[in-house]
């Protein structure tokens, strides 16, 4: 708990809302101080990985009937290269060709920097800046004797340059690169497991220094900076810290209006981080004080939808079958049938790996088969518009044997945290 000077800490930050987050820090750092960093063991992806990534890929493309792929910068980009870069309008961006290795074009005075986290062998071609960086691509195309077969655009890279490769390359079919890098990115290998269990192990380490700091009074930010400082001194580099309060925990993604944490009211959290860039995504859903008896019935009702979830996703499963069995059992309980409020409003879950959301989602319609290696989120709200909305969100992965848990999901609303 916190001492009597924190407490008057709080109580002046919460008068002052823009200086709040930073005071809530300056009064639990002393409890900092005590963390230390769970990380320093991770393993990063190494260069036989990406070469397996590679090769992956290039089986893929000749499965696919596709030439090469073309990717920008973001984490596909990191995937299969290693190279991480932000876009702008001056075109980095890499091409996988079907055989030998791949090509890194980016602008001449770029060359340096990005070659410094260049993580296989490639071959790098510059263009200046009277020059359009696309014909630089469609020329490397055209010396692999590739010109004449399919280029693959992943799926984020902007439309300037697929117009500049069309205006290159008039000939070329363009074709979606979803076989291929869906094809790699969506089933994890054991290096990448292993980086998203530390990254839920540094969230879950992070709740349980978080909650019992949070006191009456406290707005939603500044619980997340408790979480966030945590997060960060446990090793992992926060991604979000979403704290939800009363009525705005009813809102999945929250409010703009301050609410303030009050005996017997919902804070629902939504957290995450990276580790060596693999994520993490946990929610918990407590009350301050003593739960009500709808609380409570809600709660347990999600925790039941949830463990529901995890039951169907078997391997050959297709994914929309998660969600439709949540929403079966849902409506059971008089909730609203679809997407109808009160009740659940959005998907059952969602893919992750190096990015928080990732191909396939566990929604309606999807038909993907779930297979050993994927990674999901589960997480099957329930929200009554006006009065609270109640979230437990654990991932798993498929196992050739089922599903198994990142992190394990709470059993009682009388101990959030398992």
């Amino acid at each position: 708990m916190l001492t009597t000077t924190r407490r008057s800490i709080l109580a002046a930050a919460a008068a002052v809302p823009f200086l709040s987050a930073s005071a809530v820090l300056r009064a639990v750092e002393p409890d900092l101080a005590a963390l230390s960093d769970m990380t320093a063991g991770a393993k990063p992806i190494d260069r036989t990985e990406r070469a397996g990534r590679l090769a992956r890929a290039q089986a893929l493309m000749r499965a696919n009937g596709i030439g090469a792929i073309l990717i920008e910068p973001g984490s596909s980009l990191i995937y299969f290269t290693g190279v991480r870069w932000g876009r702008s309008e001056r075109l980095t961006a890499a091409i996988i060709p079907v055989e030998g290795e791949p090509c890194i074009v980016t602008p001449f005075f770029e060359e340096p920097s990005v070659r410094e986290s260049l993580a296989v062998p490639a071959e790098v071609r510059v263009w200046q800046e009277d020059q359009d960086p696309l014909r630089v691509v469609a020329g490397f195309l055209k010396d692999r004797g590739l010109a004449g077969k399919p280029v693959g655009v992943e799926e984020t890279v902007r439309y300037f340059a697929v117009e500049a490769l069309m205006t290159a390359m008039p000939r070329a079919r363009l074709v979606s690169a979803d076989p291929v890098v869906r094809g790699c990115r969506m089933i994890k290998t054991p290096a990448e497991i292993a980086l998203m269990q530390l990254a839920t192990d540094v969230t879950i380490a992070a709740y349980r220094w978080t909650w019992p700091r949070v006191e009456i009074g406290m707005t939603g930010p500044e619980i997340g900076a408790l979480m966030t400082a945590a997060t960060r001194k446990l090793g992992g580099s926060p991604e979000f810290a979403l704290a939800l309060i009363g009525p705005a925990a009813a809102l999945p993604h929250g409010s703009r209006e301050v609410h303030r944490i009050a005996d017997g009211q919902i804070l629902l959290m939504d957290c995450g981080c990276t580790v060596q860039g693999y994520q993490s995504d946990v929610s918990r859903t407590f009350v301050k004080g003593t739960a009500s008896i709808e609380q409570r019935r809600v709660w347990d009702q999600v925790a039941k939808g949830q463990q529901i979830a995890f039951a169907a996703a078997q391997p050959g499963t297709p994914a929309g079958a998660v969600d439709d069995a949540v929403r079966r059992y849902y409506a059971t309980l008089g909730y609203g049938r679809d997407y109808r409020l009160p009740g659940l409003s959005h998907r059952t879950g969602h893919g992750i790996g190096m990015d928080g959301h990732e191909p396939v989602n566990l929604v309606r319609g999807e038909t993907t088969r779930l297979a050993p290696g994927m990674c999901f989120s589960d997480e099957p709200g329930l929200y009554l518009p006006g009065k609270f909305g109640v979230r437990l969100e654990d991932c798993f992965h498929v196992t050739a044997a089922g599903p198994r848990w990142f992190s394990q999901p709470p059993t009682s609303i009388d101990a959030p945290l398992g």
